[in-house]
């Protein structure tokens, strides 16, 4: 006889709630009597029993930046993705690249109202651009280029 060849269940069945008084469990069923716990559908959220609960016993950490409300309200956008959309003449590389002018082109969502400019990708063409904000290696490349990088504040 080994352990894995046990055909029978172990366990005993379930007390069924809420039956009469001769089942053990009946009337209240075993909640007690009144107040939140004996209700339905209520679970005291984090509530362990009178131990400390886990996010108290926990440290705090990090910093939330409630200051900087206008973060989502500003595009990010690479050199690699201006450059095609100037090989695919979505942009002509001739104007002033600016955020009224990707608006325009449907590049941009009209929700932001900054720019910023990163310096992933390479130059090939010569452009203007003006942004609020860009990284120093976007403006290198596009000052290399020969094109003039206007900073709006």
């Amino acid at each position: 006889m080994k352990l894995n060849t046990f055909n029978s269940k172990i366990s005993k069945p379930k007390k069924r709630l809420g039956r009469g008084i001769g089942s053990g469990k009946g009337k209240t069923s075993g909640r007690g009597h009144k107040g939140q716990k004996s209700r339905s559908g209520v679970a005291i959220k984090s509530f362990e029993g009178g131990q400390m609960p886990l996010y108290r016993r926990l440290p705090k950490r990090g910093f939330k930046n409630f200051n900087n409300k206008n973060k989502d309200k500003l595009a990010i956008i690479n050199l690699s993705k201006i450059q095609d959309f100037i090989k695919d003449k979505k942009i002509i590389s001739d104007n002033k690249i600016n955020l009224a002018s990707l608006k325009k082109s449907q590049i941009i969502n009209k929700k932001y109202t900054k720019i910023k400019l990163l310096g992933s990708g390479d130059v090939k063409e010569k452009f203007d651009v003006e942004v609020n904000f860009i990284s120093n290696s976007a403006k290198e490349k596009i000052e290399k280029s020969g094109g003039k990088v206007t900073l709006i504040k």
